[in-house]
């Protein structure tokens, strides 16, 4: 198939892009390489797709649509990943027009360039986010996410009930993935799992949220990207048992779906530093901070709605998932000369 992904050059995205590679198909990426986070590890994750020659990539915005709209038009794709946004529960805090600039503009361009090109289906990246102040774990996708704890989370949710109105009102095929804490080989350094590992390498004091108090579904890029490209080919369908007198926010009559993607074991924070210690053989120089704003103190998926859509999916666990992403962290940043 011929694939238009956005956010080619992101974590995700890159891991998306090689499978869907892998197997045959035609990718055009889209990306703005904005440096939110240092472009050049942007730059060295499109170098991977580059070397295959069924992938291009456009620099553009998503803010734009008049590009957007034209990007999509020279691809043509018949299905669509979207995974670009600005990400970051506290970055939106801090920067708030970044997130509804590239998270709401953004995704109603994606939406128009879809009807436009009446694509087949189109498969986009929420968040575990939307579930916010609800503490009911683990999160399944039937529970309220009406109290949102950060704008972040606020445009994922958008998103969500965006995507709902076109699919109603003009019948394009749309899922949303709920992500919970991916991690893993090149991934993203303002994620915990890079910082911590970069601070216990250079002695530095690692800062620990909450006191430590915090729990997070860790999930591994590879257990995100086997569902996510699944997900591409089986198109969303309305579904017959939607019962509008007592309607289930993840059920419709429309073509349209949302599931939770995670590995499905919650771990505690402190337990993660004392694993990536072990990985490491170093110490970790733990400095207690309070909860930050936008935080939330819990997370976890519970995934069987997935599952009965597409099969049971790869769960790595959290150590063996460590040491893939040490190994590509040293491999990258710890060589003479190299931070």
């Amino acid at each position: 198939m011929k694939i238009l992904l956005t956010g080619a050059a992101g974590f995700i995205g890159m891991h998306v892009a090689l499978r869907l590679l892998a197997r045959g198909d035609e990718v055009v990426g889209i990306d703005n390489l904005n440096d939110y986070y240092d472009p050049a590890l942007k730059l060295a994750r499109l170098a991977r797709l580059r070397a295959h020659p069924q992938f291009r990539v456009e620099q553009i915005s998503l803010e734009n649509g008049t590009a957007l709209s034209e990007a999509f038009h020279r691809a043509a794709p018949q299905r669509v990943v979207h995974l670009a946004a600005q990400v970051g529960v506290r970055h939106s805090v801090v920067a708030p027009q970044d997130s509804a600039g590239s998270n709401l503009q953004g995704f109603v361009n994606v939406l128009e360039g879809c009807r436009a090109l009446k694509v087949e289906h189109l498969v986009y990246a929420s968040s575990s986010s939307v579930y916010g102040a609800n503490a009911q774990l683990p999160y399944a996708e039937d529970q309220g996410v009406d109290h949102p704890m950060s704008l972040y989370a606020a445009t994922k949710r958008a998103n969500e009930l965006m995507a709902h109105s076109y699919s109603h009102l003009f019948r394009i095929p749309t899922t949303g993935v709920r992500l919970f804490t991916v991690y893993g080989p090149w991934g993203r350094p303002d994620m915990a799992m890079f910082r911590f590992t970069r601070a216990i390498l250079q002695g530095q004091p690692l800062d620990i949220y909450n006191d430590g108090n915090m729990v997070r579904d860790f999930t591994y890029v590879d257990d995100v990207a086997d569902p996510l490209v699944r997900l591409l080919d089986k198109p969303a369908t309305p579904d017959p048992d939607f019962e509008p007198t007592r309607p289930d926010p993840v059920r419709s009559d429309a073509p349209f779906r949302v599931f939770n993607v995670g590995g499905g074991h919650p771990v505690q924070l402190l337990d993660l530093i004392d694993a990536l210690e072990d990985t490491l053989g170093r110490k970790a120089q733990r400095r207690l901070m309070p909860l930050q704003p936008g935080d939330v103190l819990a997370t976890g998926a519970d995934t069987r709605r997935l599952h009965e859509w597409i099969g049971p999916c790869p769960a790595t666990p959290l150590r063996v998932g460590l040491r893939s992403f040490v190994d590509w962290y040293l491999s990258q940043y710890a060589a003479p000369g190299r931070p």
